[in-house]
């Protein structure tokens, strides 16, 4: 019994615990620790980093971050650069990150990232009961929660939920003995010589493309869909420009085939799979006899058994349908951190999704959350900070030529001022999709960054008065990125005018 009371939150009551201890629960409860808010943290894991301590397969992320920009490392003008680090209050929480590289790339490897969330929350003195994991969870009558875990039952009233969206999820076609998912390939140089059938097109697929081909003989990938390339859509959406060069090698016939085609059949003879598979465009099936089958086909999220207590979920992820501040649609008092955020779609305009499936986009819905939590669980105050209506233009501006939260969250997050009862305040950041929803809010204006998938990045401002949007302003783009000159400010002060006195908007030209 030793272990369980040394260890910080032994089972029992509190008013909320946390589960995980991957980058977006630690965030989460950094946040809710400045806010003062009281609560338990419980993960399964040894240690903190959550599946970085485990993937990418390949070793290096997706997500860069720069030692050397335009900005002043720490500040959070520099968050745009650095999309790794955790957020901290204090310098030594600040762009960790880039201190723990060893400079040979500005993508981090796996070891790097462990070392970075290890090294926060050291320095954040975070506290988390490791090896202690979620079991089961049921609804009590008097509105709690039973966690069910290895070390003895929680109870809260508020649980949140950050346990990822890492369970390899495969079709039944790839239901067979021997195909291979990813995070349990082989040793690498066991794929030497080998000719490899890859099911799917999206990064996972092409990360494992990429780190096999100084080795296979030939890859094939396919998938019904075409690959949509990042750089094309000017967002994260589509494979990254990391994981480019089978497109080259495929155009080039440099022994990799990409395929629009669903998988119509897997069969195995001995130690070679049988491949069939079947595009729209073509009207006869193609065979292939390959080595290895690989599924890239996605994931899911390991949300146990919340089903069974109400939690709604969508799609072949599993995502738990969310609202605008990431609590269950279906389950008042359960809310999700993480990837898991993903759930909470927002308005997706153009097409184009949030970035909630990284720690850049995730990291800064947790400081809202927690922000959301303090008022709507226990009681906080509202933080609101008073400014001047010839304040207003020049610090909207400013958030959307600086602010990392709408960089990273494009028409996601918002920055948000009101007008109440002739006093003017600083809201802070909020989901847009909450904005554009709160039919009791106060008069306000909330200003985003927008990508369209082809222009520059531009700012809209979304103007809300009597308790509906009136107006929705998008600016134009610039190439420098820059939004504060005159002609922003003309612009922007036409669109606040049902707000602002007309004398203060006036700009000179």
């Amino acid at each position: 019994m030793a272990g369980l009371t040394d260890r910080p939150f032994p089972p029992g009551r509190y008013e909320l615990v946390v589960v995980g201890s991957g980058p977006g629960a630690l965030q989460l409860t950094y946040s809710l620790r400045r806010l003062g808010i009281d609560h338990a943290v419980i993960s399964r894991d040894d240690s903190p980093g959550g599946m970085f301590r485990k993937w990418p397969i390949f070793q290096r992320m997706l997500s860069w971050t720069k030692p050397y920009a335009d900005q002043e490392r720490g500040t959070s003008a520099y968050q745009r650069y650095d999309w790794n680090s955790l957020l901290g209050d204090d310098e030594e929480t600040r762009a960790i990150m880039p201190s723990v590289m060893d400079g040979t790339s500005y993508f981090p490897s796996r070891p790097e990232m462990e070392r970075g969330l290890v090294t926060f929350a050291e320095r954040a003195k975070l506290q988390v009961r490791y090896g202690c994991e979620w079991l089961s969870t049921k609804r009590l009558d008097d509105g709690e929660f039973a966690l069910e875990t290895s070390d003895g039952e929680y109870r809260a009233r508020t649980v949140v939920f950050a346990v990822g969206v890492a369970q390899p999820w495969r079709p039944k076609v790839l239901n067979l003995e021997g195909v291979q998912e990813y995070g349990q390939l082989r040793p690498i140089e066991t794929y030497r010589d080998r000719r490899v059938f890859i099911v799917g097109k999206q990064n996972s697929g092409f990360e494992i493309a990429t780190g096999l081909l100084p080795w296979a003989r030939q890859i094939v990938l396919s998938s019904p869909s075409p690959a949509q390339l990042s750089v094309q859509t000017h967002s994260l959406v589509g494979v990254r420009a990391r994981y480019v060069q089978p497109y080259e090698d495929w155009a080039l016939a440099g022994g990799v085939v990409i395929l629009d085609a669903s998988i119509e059949s897997v069969e195995r003879d001995g130690p070679v799979f049988h491949v069939t598979t079947k595009s729209a465009h073509e009207d006869r099936p193609r065979h292939f006899a390959v080595d290895d089958v690989i599924a890239a086909t996605g994931f899911t999220c390991p949300l146990r058994d919340l089903a069974d207590i109400g939690v709604a979920t969508f799609g072949q992820s599993r995502l738990p349908a969310q609202t605008p501040f990431w609590e269950s649609a279906t389950v008042p008092g359960i809310y999700f951190a993480g990837t898991i955020n993903q759930g909470a779609q927002g308005l997706r305009k153009h097409g184009i999704p949030s970035n909630s499936g990284a720690v850049q986009g995730y990291r800064y819905n947790a400081r809202c959350l927690a922000r959301h939590i303090a008022e709507k669980r226990f009681g906080a105050v509202p933080m609101r900070t008073p400014m001047g209506a010839d304040e207003v233009i020049p610090f909207l501006l400013a958030e959307a030529s600086r602010g990392p939260e709408l960089w990273n969250q494009r028409s996601y997050l918002a920055q948000v001022v009101s007008f109440r009862d002739g006093e003017i305040f600083r809201e802070g950041i909020q989901p847009l999709a909450h904005f554009v929803d709160d039919e009791h809010g106060p008069d306000a204006v909330a200003i985003t960054l927008e990508s369209n998938g082809h222009d520059d990045p531009y700012p809209t401002a979304y103007v809300r008065r009597r308790g509906q949007t009136l107006r929705e302003r998008s600016l134009a783009p610039d190439p420098l990125l820059d939004f504060e000159g005159p002609s922003y400010q003309r612009e922007l002060g036409a669109a606040l005018e049902p707000l602002l006195d007309p004398n203060l908007t006036r700009v000179a030209t």
